[in-house]
């Protein structure tokens, strides 16, 4: 008798094959062992795992032929009018000029600073888009448009365990209240070089025009009768250094806010820098020089945000108004009607954001472009739909959710999900973004100033002309002050996924 010895069907082989996977699914692909030698004894065990991918810091793009990329610093009289040739590692240490410079170079050393190929193609890869990436060493020569990207674990600082503490307001400034206003001075000195054949001179002197401060948090920047313990207050009674007045704010920050707070010394140079900082034009003088450094003025904030915006980068010209609350005792600014009959004020703030988003949070740069009250905090939570983190006025119910709602980040690269873990020997201090309430995450890190004190006679009369002993003195001042202890754990905490 035959039997007929045909073939089933194909798709009759597909389910039996996925029907025994199920039962006995095929063993996981292992590497193959190696040797490890650990006191004096050699065993088999598996391969250490590869490095395992790093959060990316982007800094901004260098900056074109025709403006600055180091502003503040001192050109070299040799390159006559060519334009300065700025190093990978000098334009990094730039952006990061409150970072020790060991750290810096040791990661160049390590080939952990990359930067953005030149023709922006992208490639796909388990459906998420990879920037082409490739290392740079640290005596490449930047160009214009060129994005470097490192590791977010560059800007990790040490906490002390220690934490300034405010002091205690009463009626007249007491010792540990000067004490405590002294240590925020973040400038107050420059430097003047001195030429002559036979002697080469360099000492500081006191800066006749500004003094700078790092705000810490929680401290009013205006006093009025209940406040005595601000600014304004603590700055008049212990930074006069001998002068009948003393300094006034040019400025001003939010209370809960932090950062750079710029006072001037005299009346012409307060009167200047409060012109520049509500309107360029206002500022501007018959001097080419003057004009060109304000110009040149810049304030960048760093700011954590809930969420992430749609666009990585971009220009936000949203008009602001104030409404009045709970019968004129209370008030709030938001975005201002199109029309304009609410008597709008114009609010433009450029922003960047920094890194990817991680724990539901984004880290972004701020530059206003204009200053009006809230405007940082009122574009990033109505403008954006991102509210900064401690920001309970203008985000209240966002941070609702956000304390609520599960979370799954995935790492760009690779697309691995990450893994939130907290810093071996770190203490969460109140306010950080791990505490239940965390506090303002908005600090005013860098501002870049024309450096008045050239334009200032020996009376504080105002020069049209520089002087001429102040010309191998920098056209412009550049500041950046370390973030507040709050914001510094945040940072190392959102910084400790998969690094």
């Amino acid at each position: 008798m035959l039997r007929c010895r045909c073939r089933p069907p194909p798709w009759v082989v597909l389910r039996a094959v996925r029907w025994l996977s199920r039962i006995a699914p095929p063993s996981p692909a292992t590497a193959e062992p190696v040797i490890r030698v650990s006191n004096n004894v050699a065993r088999l065990g598996e391969p250490k795992e590869g490095p395992k991918p790093r959060q990316l810091l982007s800094l901004p793009p260098f900056p074109s032929t025709g403006t600055d990329p180091l502003p503040g610093r001192k050109k070299d009289p040799a390159a006559g009018g060519h334009p300065r040739q700025v190093t990978a590692i000098s334009w990094v240490k730039h952006y990061f000029a409150d970072i020790p410079p060991e750290v810096i170079q040791s990661h160049f050393n390590k080939g952990l600073v990359h930067v953005e190929s030149s023709n922006h193609d992208f490639q796909t890869k388990e459906n998420y888009l990879i920037h082409c990436l490739k290392k740079i060493k640290h005596n490449h020569i930047m160009e214009p448009g060129m994005k470097i990207r490192l590791p977010v674990s560059v800007a990790e600082t040490k906490i002390i365990k220690r934490y300034d503490t405010i002091p205690t307001a009463t009626l007249h400034p007491n010792a540990d209240e000067i004490e405590y206003i002294k240590r925020l001075v973040i400038h107050k000195a420059s430097f003047l070089f001195l030429f002559s054949p036979f002697v080469n001179v360099d000492f500081s002197y006191l800066d006749s025009a500004i003094i700078v401060l790092n705000k810490p948090p929680k401290v009013p920047v205006k006093g009025n009768l209940p406040v005595h313990n601000s600014m304004d207050i603590l700055a008049a009674a212990a930074l006069s250094y001998g002068s009948d007045q003393g300094p006034k704010l040019v400025h001003r920050l939010d209370r809960e806010s932090s950062g750079l707070l710029l006072m001037g010394r005299t009346k012409e140079s307060f009167t200047r820098l409060h012109w520049l900082f509500t309107n360029v034009n206002l500022a501007k003088s018959s001097s080419e020089i003057w004009n060109n450094a304000c110009e040149a003025t810049t304030r960048r904030y760093w700011a954590l945000v809930i969420g992430s915006p749609k666009e990585r980068e971009g220009i936000i010209s949203a008009p602001l108004t104030k409404v009045l609350l709970n019968n004129g005792k209370a008030e709030r600014v938001i975005l201002a009607h199109p029309s304009g009959i609410d008597g709008s004020q114009d609010a433009i703030t450029e922003y960047r954001v920094m890194g990817p988003t991680i724990n539901g949070c984004s880290w972004v740069e701020l530059c206003p472009l204009t200053g009006r009250k809230h405007q940082l905090r009122v574009h990033c939570a109505e403008a954006l739909g991102t509210p900064i983190v401690g920001d309970y006025k203008y985000g209240w119910f966002v941070h609702q959710r956000w304390k609520q709602m599960p979370r799954v980040d995935y790492e760009t690269l690779s697309g691995k999900p990450y893994k939130l873990r907290r810093p071996e020997g770190l203490e969460v201090q109140k306010g950080s973004v791990l505490s239940k309430v965390p506090l303002l995450h908005l600090h005013c890190r860098e501002m870049v100033i024309p450096n008045i004190s050239k334009f200032l006679g020996s009376s504080g009369e105002w020069l049209h002309e520089c002087n001429p002993w102040s010309t191998s003195r920098p056209d412009l001042l550049r500041i950046v002050a370390p973030m507040p202890s709050h914001m510094k754990i945040s940072w190392n905490v959102m910084s400790s996924f998969l690094v």
